[in-house]
């Protein structure tokens, strides 16, 4: 048994075009810029609640990626692939993966505010 939820929505833009991003998205959503842990990630504070919402500079096309955070790696990631996602890579401690549609999503391990996880993350078999 193990528990996950949607932690984060990631607006993904080329690297030459990042600042570009973070200004506009800043100003779109009435969130504060503030620098990431990584340099490649520029946080929207309060863009959506309850999410982590950022801008991260990136060497491919433009797209949005979803993080699923939880609390066993292996679990969750041989859950999505069971319902159909593909592995594509891996980054520091997270699980890159392909949806049925092409989009990408990331399996994290737990990175947000213990409580908010334990009180809103599901419980999957």
């Amino acid at each position: 048994m193990h528990r996950s939820r949607l932690h984060a929505i990631l607006i993904d833009t080329p690297s030459a075009q990042a600042g570009a991003a973070v200004d506009f998205w800043s100003a779109a959503l009435g969130a504060a810029a503030r620098p990431g842990v990584h340099e490649q990630f520029t946080g929207l504070s309060g863009a959506v609640p309850g999410l982590l919402t950022a801008i991260q500079a990136v060497d491919d096309a433009p797209r949005y990626h979803l993080d699923i955070e939880t609390d066993d790696l292996a679990a969750e990631v041989a859950r999505l692939t069971a319902l159909g996602a593909e592995p594509v890579s891996r980054w520091e401690d997270a699980c890159v993966l392909r949806a049925p549609g092409g989009h990408l999503l990331c399996v994290v391990p737990l990175q947000g505010d213990p409580e908010a996880f334990a009180s809103s993350a599901r419980t999957w078999q």
